[in-house]
């Protein structure tokens, strides 16, 4: 007997599309409803039963700018853009130490990469704490930075040497042959080939820095604070700031998912690329 796809049955394929469609939609509504709330005022944000139709206005958005929205912004631009520089800086040279050239007892290097991510960041915030005030760093975007950039180069250096390992060893030992040295091989023979797996590793770096709130909330005060310190700053118990809270979600949201949508061709290739086969 012949089987038949989906493609032969229009009443279960119409089924699908529609609960499909109807996931899609539940998993929107929360963007559309918190931006629909962004415009509007105070008053009518946070009644209930929700109100669909009131007032359309501009004055959550102009007013967490006027308190400063811009400045937490670009700490958090400036965390995120550095570290994950450096990360990626320092990562490709391990990761090609990794695999390609593996360097001695190279499996216990991994592990100890790999174990440092199994420390819960709570239990590495008192004593990061004693030494931010002991070195006088504390309320310091240059600091912060540096310690995102240790907290996310062990992934970074096990995620690329994912991807360097789909790499044939021939091509380097072909630009061997021809006399290049080890950093030339590295930054311009393999890394145009593993720009997919960069672009992975960065977009997710990225994403991790831009979102880190821990760190931020407990080592940081008004000079060093990033985006999601000023948004918690919206929240009370009794939902006053309601509106602006919904205007702060949007702004704080929107890097990542504009950084996301760019680089999602790459990311879809640089995880296929570093995949298990």
């Amino acid at each position: 007997m012949k089987a038949v796809g989906v493609k032969g049955h229009p009443v279960l394929r119409s089924t699908i599309t529609t609960f499909t469609w109807l996931i899609s939609i539940i998993f929107f509504f929360p963007v559309f409803w918190i931006t629909l709330i962004s415009f509007r005022a105070e008053k009518d944000a946070g009644t209930f039963p929700p109100t669909w139709i009131a007032p359309f206005t501009f004055e959550n958005w102009t007013s967490i700018f006027q308190k400063g929205a811009a400045q937490y912004l670009i700490n958090s631009a400036i965390a995120s853009v550095i570290s994950v520089s450096l990360v990626l800086l320092l990562a490709y040279p391990a990761a090609y130490a990794l695999s390609i050239k593996p360097i001695y007892r190279n499996k216990d290097v991994l592990s100890f990469f790999l174990s440092t991510k199994f420390l819960p960041p709570i239990a590495a915030l008192l004593p990061l704490y004693l030494i931010f005030k002991n070195l006088h760093i504390l309320d310091n975007i240059w600091a912060l930075t540096l310690l995102y950039v240790t907290m996310n180069l062990p992934l970074a250096v096990w995620m690329l040497r994912s991807f360097l390992k789909e790499i044939p060893k021939e091509l380097v030992e072909a630009a061997e042959l021809d006399g290049a040295s080890t950093p030339k091989i590295i930054f311009q023979v393999l890394a145009p080939i593993s720009l997919p797996g960069i672009a992975a590793t960065a977009l997710i770096s990225f994403i991790f820095t831009w979102n880190e709130f821990l760190m931020a909330i407990n080592l940081t005060g008004f000079h060093a604070a990033t985006g999601p310190v000023y948004l918690v700053s919206f929240i009370t118990a009794e939902g006053l700031f309601f509106a602006h809270l919904a205007a702060v979600s949007i702004v704080v949201s929107l890097p990542v998912v504009i950084a996301g949508w760019v680089a999602q061709d790459k990311l879809v290739r640089g995880l296929a690329l570093g995949a298990v086969k």
